[in-house]
């Protein structure tokens, strides 16, 4: 049976939190600059590129997403 390699010391909790907070950090900085923000031409919100707006709903001027629309929640089963 083979023998895996062993650590010769523990890793302190705050040597491994700092190797994962680099990774995180350069990932996030990579993410900020491939998301590109748009003025909406409608209410002049920013949105995302591609995206519909989330304030009014408008997309390349027409309405696709209804935002007056309420959601019901369902609190009981219905028959």
């Amino acid at each position: 049976m083979p023998k895996h390699p062993v650590p010769k010391q523990k890793q302190s909790k705050t040597r491994s939190k700092r190797r994962y907070h680099t990774f995180e950090g350069r990932v996030r900085k990579k993410l900020t600059n491939r998301i590109q923000l748009v003025k909406c031409s409608q209410c002049g919100e920013k949105r995302r590129i591609h995206h519909a707006c989330a304030s009014c709903g408008m997309y390349r001027g027409r309405q696709v997403l209804n935002v007056d629309k309420k959601m019901q929640k369902i609190t009981k089963m219905q028959a």
